[in-house]
């Protein structure tokens, strides 16, 4: 068995660029779609009014009163200039107590920021409204008060847990694209089984001393360790480098990993078997793999996918289990206990997609 992990081995290390490039690929696609290092959204402020600065820290101040976004002074040329090269989405031109937008485009970002910003006005434009029509000036002060500390206050809690529930989507896409990733990987590396089969190598390690079992324990053994290798990687660059929210146990997390790289390396076992040419499977798997994200609901918050025939289909790859299970983990602070269904459910896939692929690739064979 080992004899078979080394030559793999030695493979990837005459050329590592692959396997490099694979790892920055899944950090840059979550990087890309997921929104990047987490910051507040700057947003390009000014105004052209005669009293134009008074107006500009006046609300500055108060829009930067919620984190959601960092509202910034600019020049309005500048800001004009960056929404028309692209640079920035959106900007507000304001005015004594009215707004403009200034986009190019329809992007979400733009209905996010006139939604909080529309709210801000009209809560200010209440509060000069009360002050005047009451003539004290100690109005506004009362109103603020009692907004910093109503008498009814709105919580939201998890259904099994009286702790609130810490969803992040960003946090859901860093494990999709990583995962799809792992599975591009694990998919080259069960691949050489067939690379082996063809050229004549596998023929030579049967007449070896080498048993059929430590032949494919091998291989399974190799592609597991490389893509967890992978994984656990990324995993590590976006908790300590990028400060992603991805839990305080990451033990379980990587276990739960574990499950699925190993189900997945049996799905791409079961392909192997299906396929007589690494051609073939070059053609069929990279074809699949896109699919099982998005069947799986990887992309999407929780609930989106509310077709059973979907679920269904969903439930055959453990992807949508890994998702289920890590989003527990995370959201909900889940035990390894809680998760064990889903364990289960990946181990099961796992272990009737590789009896079924190395049956078919015997089968094959002789």
């Amino acid at each position: 068995m080992y004899s078979v992990v080394w030559a793999q081995f030695a493979k990837d290390r005459r050329n590592p660029l692959m396997i490099l490039l694979f790892i920055a690929g899944s950090i840059l696609a979550t990087l890309l779609f997921a929104g990047g290092v987490h910051s507040p959204t700057t947003i390009a402020i000014f105004s052209e009014e005669e009293n134009a600065s008074e107006i500009e820290e006046k609300w500055k101040e108060l829009l930067n009163e919620d984190d959601s976004f960092q509202f910034e002074v600019v020049d309005p040329d500048e800001a004009r200039e960056h929404v028309k090269g692209g640079k920035i989405d959106v900007a507000v031109k304001l005015m004594e107590m009215d707004y403009r937008l200034i986009t190019a485009s329809e992007l979400p970002t733009v209905y996010f920021v006139q939604q909080y910003v529309e709210k801000v006005f009209k809560r200010e434009a209440q509060i000069s409204a009360i002050t005047q029509s009451e003539g004290n000036g100690n109005v506004r002060t009362q109103i603020e008060s009692y907004l910093a500390d109503p008498p009814f206050q709105i919580e939201v809690q998890g259904l099994d847990s009286e702790e609130n529930p810490n969803y992040n989507m960003s946090t859901q896409l860093l494990f999709a694209f990583t995962f799809l990733i792992s599975m591009f990987i694990l998919g080259l590396k069960v691949n050489n089984v067939t690379h082996d089969k063809v050229s004549g190598v596998r023929n030579r390690m049967i007449l070896s001393p080498l048993s059929k079992t430590s032949m494919y324990c091998g291989y399974i053994l190799y592609s597991f360790l490389i893509t967890m290798f992978q994984v656990v990687v990324v995993l590590i660059v976006f908790k300590y480098v990028m400060n992603y929210e991805v839990g305080d146990n990451l033990g379980i997390i990587i276990m739960i990993a574990a499950f699925f790289i190993f189900s997945m390396i049996s799905i791409a076992m079961l392909i192997t078997g299906v396929v007589r040419t690494p051609e073939q499977f070059y053609a069929i798997y990279p074809s699949v793999i896109p699919l099982i994200p998005l069947i799986s609901g990887a992309y999407m918050m929780p609930g989106t996918i509310s077709n059973p025939v979907l679920l269904f289909i969903a439930d055959l790859f453990p992807m949508a289990h890994a998702m289920e299970a890590i989003m527990s983990v995370i959201s909900y602070n889940a035990s390894l206990q809680d998760v064990m269904m889903s364990l289960l459910m990946m181990l099961l896939i796992g272990v009737v997609a590789m009896g079924v692929g190395i049956n078919l690739i015997e089968r094959r064979s002789n």
